[in-house]
């Protein structure tokens, strides 16, 4: 009876107030669950920030002909600067853009892509060496063509949006089937255009539809920077309303949000980052799949203001090794999408073979 009654007031001490273990009263609901999952996070992070500017120290100094500290020296780091510069507002674009765009559409393995911007970009740059020749390509470089390119995507995409979403017949599914079409459609425009070029006007224009980071210009980052420095603050603040959206379209309405406005405002900002990136350097299809898809795996959080800093540091160096590894080590110029899309190509088979399903 003795022994009964120890027992008992032992494990009576080892419960809170709340009749919880301590390893119950440790876990708690919410974007971290438990202090393990919180140190995990933290180390990640911190692995990601070591890699990064590993990765960026590396393209500022790797292979630099001057003698260090010279005036030479610093020209050439300075140079490599811009080409960092427009890494990571590429970077930024793509990941924070495919992180919201999957939760607006409720699905982890389609991405702005679908939505037809590269095959759009593929139109504009095909049609100006179509129609003006070899120089159709120069006409599209400087401040002017760059701000027109964006603006085209953007309305294109703000208008299928507005439409689709916001007619009696409103539904995402449609919208991203015609998508898919549009996207089939521009595509095989171009490829007719691209037919009917001459071999030197053709291997221009592949130089131009390569995601390459030498496409961009130090004249267009004044421009770019703000757009998407005010972009990512818009959809950081709706952080909240993206994990709401993310729990379906039954619940968010349930839960106060007007679903179909903030749809079409998130696929509006998303779009925005994508012209950006897209008509910065090109297309580039999988490096925002795969950043969110490592941010997902080893964030564990449906917290978005989790997820967007995690996505950014994956897609930082990723791009920012690749373009390392391609410039300094083999000498192939910025042309990073050939490393991004074999890399992003088969993470999003081996991702779509394990689901089993879009």
């Amino acid at each position: 009876m003795m022994l009964k009654t120890a027992e008992s007031r032992r494990r009576t001490e080892q419960h809170d107030a709340g009749g919880r273990t301590p390893d119950e009263a440790a876990r708690r609901s919410g974007p971290i669950t438990e202090p393990k999952h919180m140190r995990r996070y933290i180390l990640v992070v911190g692995a990601l920030i070591a890699l990064a500017v590993g990765v960026t120290f590396g393209i500022m100094t790797w292979n630099n002909p001057a003698d260090t500290g010279s005036r030479p020296w610093w020209l050439i780091v300075e140079m490599r600067r811009d080409s960092l510069i427009t890494i990571a507002v590429v970077a930024v674009c793509h990941a924070v853009s495919t992180v919201a765009f999957q939760t607006a559409v409720n699905n982890r393995i389609l991405t702005p892509g679908i939505m037809g911007f590269g095959s759009l970009y593929t139109v504009i740059q095909t049609s100006a060496v179509f129609l003006l020749g070899v120089g159709g390509a120069s006409a599209l470089v400087g401040v002017g063509p760059f701000l027109l390119q964006m603006a085209a995507m953007v309305v294109f995409a703000t208008v299928l949006y507005t439409w689709l979403l916001g007619g009696k017949f409103s539904n995402i599914h449609i919208m991203l089937l015609v998508g898919v079409v549009i996207g089939g459609v521009l595509g095989s425009l171009s490829n007719f255009m691209q037919r009917m070029l001459t071999p030197s006007e053709f291997d221009v224009l592949q130089a131009r539809l390569f995601g390459n980071i030498s496409n961009a210009r130090v004249d267009y980052l004044p421009y770019a920077i703000p757009i998407v420095v005010a972009v990512v603050a818009l959809l950081w603040v709706r952080s909240n309303t993206l994990n709401v959206i993310a729990l379906g379209k039954t619940n968010a309405l349930n839960l106060g949000i007007s679903y179909k406005r903030e749809l079409i405002i998130i696929m509006a900002l998303v779009s925005l980052l994508v012209a950006t990136a897209t008509a910065l350097t090109g297309p580039m299809m999988f490096l925002g799949f795969l950043a969110a898809t490592l941010a997902y795996q080893f964030g564990d959080t449906y917290s978005h203001r989790m997820l967007f800093p995690l996505a950014v540091l994956f897609a930082y160096t990723i791009l920012a090794g690749s373009y390392f590894v391609l410039r300094h080590i083999w000498d192939a110029g910025g042309a990073v999408t050939i490393i991004v899309e074999l890399i992003g190509g088969l993470v999003f088979l081996i991702v779509l073979m394990r689901k089993g399903r879009l």
